[in-house]
């Protein structure tokens, strides 16, 4: 049965810009940024205006039709020559999100194909709004393969945010959890608060309290209380990188829910689209990890919660091995127990 519900559009072009949800200052407000710029849309992904893998992916893809309208400008035939410095700044921007690298890519190869006298600007638009349109249908198609898996009057346990949000609009995480309320197979959700940057009690709490779906909003360390009461059926998570093997990379206390789930007998399941996945990579061990600033920890609101000159780390995401996953769902398909041979399954050409 498909969705009923209305999500959220994070990324939105108009009038030859780009506006993106201000991720900063949701829930308590919500704020559109337009980009004339590429440089300012790399900086918007690396402060998080704009943030979840895939909706970075979509955004970098807009931003270099900024870029080459930059460099048309600037040097008109010779614009691919100056639009490489832009493209490697956008490339530069999240080092562990795989979407960001691969939109690039796509992007690349049109500009290949383009006559060096001609603006690039309308081609590529078009290039980055098929990227967009692709990623909603991905995800709608990955809601309706993930929900499949889920039992009655399942309880759900999410981390960080992989909704609407996150993605071009509706969700990964998020649009399994979306479908299967609306097929009548989510009871309730219970939602990690995510710290340090708190996704979860930010934004993940918002999309659901707007959908009316069920959720409840607990910190991060009472996940295994959670499990061990045997309230909860499946961790669903979405991922930033996935390894040719199934290892994923995800935010930061994934990899800890993971082995807490393998303890307790609850199901894992990450859901991402098939462009999640890095098959230049065997295992999970050369996914590069992103480490941000420390004052991310040891400050809240700009107000100082620890030690002055305290020693912190930030390290953004972990990667959780195949073998803690029971579900990869993607728009191809699902693989139960994800090994290298099984996610062969859903390579595309």
């Amino acid at each position: 049965m498909a969705t009923k519900t209305k999500t959220i559009e994070p990324i939105i072009w108009r009038e030859n810009s780009l506006f993106l949800l201000d991720q900063r200052v949701l829930p308590h407000q919500q704020s559109w940024i337009e980009f004339n710029d590429s440089s300012a849309v790399a900086e918007a992904i690396k402060t998080m205006v704009v943030r979840g893998a895939p909706a970075i992916g979509v955004a970098a893809a807009y931003g270099v039709v900024l870029a080459a309208r930059q460099a048309w400008d600037m040097a008109a035939v010779n614009w691919k020559q100056v639009l490489t410095a832009s493209l490697d700044e956008l490339a530069d921007s999240r080092p562990t999100a795989v979407n960001l690298f691969w939109a690039i890519q796509q992007m690349q190869r049109v500009m290949d194909e383009l006559a060096s006298d001609q603006s690039p600007e309308p081609h590529l638009l078009e290039a980055a709004q098929l990227i967009h349109r692709q990623d909603v249908e991905a995800n709608k198609k990955l809601g309706q393969f993930g929900a499949a898996l889920l039992d009655d009057n399942s309880t759900i346990l999410t981390h960080c945010n992989a909704g609407a949000l996150a993605t071009a609009g509706f969700g990964t995480a998020l649009g399994v959890i979306r479908q299967g309320f609306s097929d009548n197979k989510v009871t309730h959700v219970y939602v990690n608060e995510t710290r340090p940057w708190l996704q979860g009690s930010r934004l993940t709490a918002w999309e659901l309290m707007q959908e009316g779906i069920p959720m409840t909003l607990q910190s991060d360390s009472a996940a295994g209380l959670l499990m061990a009461s045997g309230k909860l059926d499946w961790i669903i998570v979405g991922a930033d990188r996935i390894a040719a093997n199934g290892d994923t990379a995800n935010k930061i206390g994934t990899y800890t829910l993971a082995v807490l789930a393998k303890y307790h007998g609850v199901k894992v399941m990450v859901a991402a689209p098939v462009s999640t996945i890095d098959w230049n990579l065997s295992d999970g061990s050369a996914i590069p990890i992103e480490h941000r600033d420390s004052i991310e920890v040891t400050h809240f609101n700009q107000e100082a919660i620890a030690p002055h000159n305290v020693k912190a780390v930030n390290p953004a995401f972990d990667v959780t091995p195949a073998d803690l996953i029971d579900a990869i769902v993607t728009e191809a398909g699902v693989i139960l127990s994800p090994t290298a041979q099984l996610m062969l399954k859903l390579k595309q050409n």
